[in-house]
C-alpha cells in the first residue's frame, strides 16, 4: 500500500510544481495566450484540381504514408523541407497538373488496350453495336448494312469475340438480326466451348439467343455439349441458370432423360451408351435392383447439396425430387426423412417454387395426399399469401385441388385459401371472383366444389389435370378419413357467401362471357345460403329492350344485350328450370330448395316479352312456360295468344343473319363454310311457343 501512496503523493507535487513555475516565469501573473488568425489558404486554380487534392491527401493518409501539400510556393515560403529532406524543387518536372497527369494516365490504358489482339476489331464492332442497339432509329437499309460488316468483322473470330464481356453483346447483336444461314454458322463456329459460355457473366446469353429461334440442329449441337458436365453446371452460379433454361424450354424428352440421368451417379455419366439410356429413374432401377440403395443415395445427396445452397428454382432439381418420391416405399423413414427436408426449407422457397413447375406441382400434391394432418397444415402454411398467384397458373392451380381434396381440416383450409383467392373486402371481393370466373386456369378453382371432374370444366387442354386427381384419390385412401362428399359440402357451405356477394355486386361483368355466365349458373344452384339478392342482381342484366345498340361512336362498344348472347339464354333458362338436363336420364336434375327465378325474371322482361318471343332467346319463353313454380303461366299465356301472327311470321320466315354480326358473333371460318348445308327455317323458340299454344 505504501507504493501506491507515494506515487499518488509525487503525481500531486508535480502538477503543484509545474504550475508554480509558470506563475514564477510571469511574475505571479498568467500570461494570455496569443491567438492569431489563420491565414488565408492560396486560391485553388481549379475545381478537379482541388477535389483531386482532397482525395489523394486522404487515401496517403490512409495508407500511412507522408502528406504532400500541392503548392510548391507555400512549402517554400514556410521554409518546409520535401518528403526526403531537401527544398522542393520548383523545375518543370513538378509542374504536372492533375488534369494532366489523369490525361497521361488515360493514355497508358488506351496504349495497353491497343497492344491486346483484336483491339481494333472490338473497338468497331462496340461502335456499330451502339447504332444496331437503337432499332427504332436506324433505318431497315442502313441496318442490314451495319450488320453485313459486323459479320465481316466477326467471322472465324467469334470464339475469340464472345469471352470479351464488351465484345459479346454485339455477337449477341449480330445473332438477333442474323439468317437462318448466319446463325447456324456461328453455332457451329462455337461448338465446343458452349459449356465454358455457360460459366461466364456475360456469353451465357449468347446460348439463348442461339436457342431462342427452336432451330432443331443448332439445339443438337448446344445440348449434347452439356453431358458430362451437369453436376459440376448446375452448382455454378452463373451456369445453373442457362443449364435449366436448356433443360426446360428446349431439350427433347431424350434429351432430358440424358440430362437427367447424371443425377442418378458417376457411372451414368461416363457409360451413356448402355440400356438405361433414355429410361426413367424406375425402370432403370427395376433393371438394376442391387444398386438401388447406392443411386437412391447419391441422387438424394444431390437434391440436397442443392436445397443447402438455397438453388430451389430450378425444373430440374423438381424433376429430380419427383424421381426419387415415385420409388420411395410408402410409408418408409425415407419418405418421411424427404417429408422433413421439404417442410424445413427456410421461408419456404422450395415449396413455393415447385408450385410452379409441373414436375413440382406433382409432387406437393402427393406429398398432400400422402402426409398426415400436421403435414398439410405447414405445407398449407408455407402458401400463405400465393394462393391468389396459384390459381390463375397452368400447374400451381393443382395444388389448390388437392388441398380440396385430402385435407379433412375444412375450416383449415377455407381460412387459407378463401380469404386469398376470394378477396378479403367487398371491392377485391369482386375483382378477385371476376378473374376467377374467366381465367382459363383459375375458374377450375372456383367451379371444382360445385362441377367436379365434368368435361367443361376440364377440355383436352387440361386432360393432365384429370391424370393427376386420379392419382391423389388414389393415394388418400389411406391418409384421409372425412368422405369426399361430406368434404365437398362443407367447402362449399364456407365458400358460398364470398361468391353470393360478388353477383349481387356485378352480376353484368360476370354474365358478359361464356365462362362467368356459367360460373353464375353454378354458384346459383348449388351453393348454399339467402341466395335472393343474386337472383334479382342476375334478373336486372335482363331489363330493357333487347335489341343491338347503334351508338358506333362510344368506345369501348357496351356489351349486347343478354337476350342476344347465347351463353346469356342458356343461363337464363337454367336458372328458369333450376337445375341442368341430364343426357342419361333425359330429364333436368332440379336442385332443391328451387329457385324458383321465373317471377323473379317475369316482372323484369314482360315489358318486351314478345321481343324476347321472336328473338334469339326465344327459348328463355319457353323456360318460363315450363317453370312449375310460375304464378304468371295464364298472363303470358294471354299475352302470346294476342300476338300470335307475330309468332308465325318469326317462326315461319328464314333468319336473315348479316357477315358483320357474324363476326361479331365470333364465328370461324370452318362454321362459315358449313352454310351450305341445310339449316331449320324460322326460329325454333317460337315454333315451340305456337306448339304450347
Amino acid at each position: 500500500m505504501a507504493p501506491k501512496s507515494s506515487t499518488v503523493a509525487y503525481s500531486g507535487k508535480r502538477k503543484a510544481y509545474s504550475g508554480d513555475k509558470d506563475k514564477a516565469s510571469s511574475g505571479g501573473q498568467h500570461k494570455k495566450a496569443k491567438i492569431s488568425a489563420p491565414k488565408k489558404p492560396l486560391p485553388v486554380e481549379d475545381e478537379e484540381m482541388a477535389s483531386d487534392s482532397s482525395s489523394e491527401s486522404f487515401s496517403d493518409a490512409e495508407e500511412g504514408g507522408v502528406k504532400l501539400t500541392l503548392n510548391p510556393r507555400e512549402n517554400g515560403a514556410k521554409g518546409y523541407a520535401s518528403a526526403n529532406g531537401s527544398a522542393p524543387k520548383n523545375g518543370p518536372e513538378n509542374s504536372q497538373t492533375s488534369r494532366e497527369a489523369h490525361a497521361k494516365q488515360k493514355q497508358v490504358a488506351q496504349e495497353r488496350k491497343a497492344a491486346k489482339p483484336l483491339a481494333d476489331e472490338v473497338q468497331r464492332t462496340k461502335k456499330l453495336w451502339e447504332k444496331l442497339r437503337r432499332k427504332s432509329h436506324v433505318p431497315k437499309e442502313e441496318r442490314q448494312q451495319l450488320v453485313e460488316e459486323l459479320y465481316s468483322i466477326i467471322t472465324g473470330k467469334v470464339k475469340d469475340f464472345v469471352l470479351k464481356h464488351d465484345a459479346v453483346r454485339a455477337v449477341q447483336t449480330a445473332i438477333k438480326y442474323s439468317t437462318v444461314a448466319q446463325r447456324k454458322q456461328i453455332a457451329k463456329e462455337l461448338q465446343g466451348t458452349y459449356a465454358q459460355l455457360a460459366e461466364s457473366r456475360y456469353a451465357k446469353f449468347l446460348i439463348g439467343k442461339l436457342l431462342v429461334q427452336n432451330d432443331d440442329e443448332i439445339r443438337d449441337l448446344i445440348v449434347p455439349e452439356f453431358y458430362g458436365k451437369v453436376r459440376k453446371l448446375i452448382h455454378h452460379a452463373e451456369a445453373s441458370w442457362i443449364l435449366d433454361d436448356v433443360y426446360r424450354g428446349v431439350a427433347t424428352k431424350e434429351q432430358k432423360s440424358n440430362l437427367l440421368r447424371e443425377w442418378y451417379g458417376p457411372e451414368f455419366v461416363l457409360f451413356r451408351e448402355g440400356g438405361n439410356a433414355g429410361k426413367d429413374l424406375a425402370e432403370i432401377l427395376a433393371n438394376e435392383p442391387a444398386k438401388k440403395n447406392t443411386i437412391m443415395k447419391y441422387l438424394c445427396d444431390m437434391i440436397n447439396g442443392l436445397i443447402q445452397k438455397k438453388l430451389t428454382g430450378f425444373t430440374m432439381l423438381h424433376d429430380a425430387m419427383l424421381q426419387y418420391f415415385l420409388n420411395l416405399k410408402p410409408g418408409s423413414e425415407d419418405l418421411k426423412e424427404f417429408l422433413e427436408v421439404v417442410k424445413q426449407d427456410e421461408n419456404g422457397d422450395l415449396l413455393k417454387n415447385m408450385a410452379f413447375t409441373k414436375s413440382g406441382a406433382r409432387l406437393v400434391c402427393l406429398l398432400l395426399a400422402s402426409g398426415t394432418a400436421k403435414d398439410r397444415k405447414q405445407i398449407l402454411k408455407t402458401y400463405k399469401d400465393t394462393f391468389q398467384l396459384m390459381c390463375g397458373d397452368t400447374n400451381a392451380h393443382m395444388v389448390i385441388l388437392a388441398a380440396y381434396d385430402v385435407i379433412d381440416d375444412t375450416v383449415l383450409s377455407s381460412k387459407s385459401i378463401f380469404p386469398e383467392i376470394l378477396g378479403k373486402d367487398e371491392e377485391k371481393n369482386v375483382q378477385n371472383i371476376i378473374f376467377l370466373a374467366n381465367d382459363l386456369n383459375a375458374r377450375i378453382t372456383a367451379r371444382y366444389l360445385f362441377e367436379g371432374q365434368s368435361r367443361s370444366l376440364f377440355p383436352a387442354s387440361h386432360a393432365y389435370d384429370l391424370e393427376l386427381l386420379a392419382e391423389i384419390h388414389e393415394a388418400r385412401k389411406t391418409t384421409s378419413k372425412k368422405d369426399p362428399e361430406i368434404r365437398r359440402k362443407e367447402l362449399i357451405g364456407h365458400m358460398s357467401p364470398y361468391l353470393l356477394s360478388a353477383i349481387a355486386a356485378a352480376p353484368r361483368d360476370l354474365v358478359h362471357t361464356s365462362f362467368g355466365c356459367q360460373f353464375v349458373s353454378d354458384v346459383l344452384l348449388l351453393a348454399t345460403g339467402d341466395k335472393k339478392a343474386a337472383l334479382d342482381a342476375v334478373a336486372s342484366t335482363a331489363a330493357g329492350a333487347p335489341k343491338r345498340s347503334t351508338d358506333e361512336d362510344v368506345y369501348p362498344p357496351p356489351p349486347p344485350h343478354i337476350s342476344l348472347t347465347p351463353h346469356g339464354g342458356k343461363m337464363l333458362k337454367t336458372l328458369l328450370a333450376s337445375g341442368r338436363f341430364d343426357r342419361k336420364t333425359g330429364e333436368v336434375q332440379r336442385v332443391d330448395p328451387p329457385l324458383n327465378f321465373a317471377d323473379i325474371l317475369y316482372p323484369v322482361i314482360k315489358e318486351h316479352i314478345v321481343e324476347w318471343a321472336t328473338g334469339p332467346s326465344s327459348f328463355t319463353v319457353a323456360g318460363l312456360l315450363e317453370a312449375p313454380d310460375f304464378s304468371s303461366q295464364a298472363e303470358l299465356l294471354k299475352t302470346l295468344k294476342s300476338n300470335k301472327k307475330v309468332l308465325n311470321k318469326a317462326a315461319t320466315e328464314a333468319a336473315v343473319v348479316k357477315e358483320e354480326e357474324e363476326v361479331e358473333a365470333g364465328k370461324s371460318k370452318k362454321s362459315k363454310a358449313k352454310k351450305a348445308q341445310p339449316k331449320p327455317v324460322g326460329n325454333q323458340g317460337a315454333k315451340l311457343l305456337l306448339e304450347k299454344l
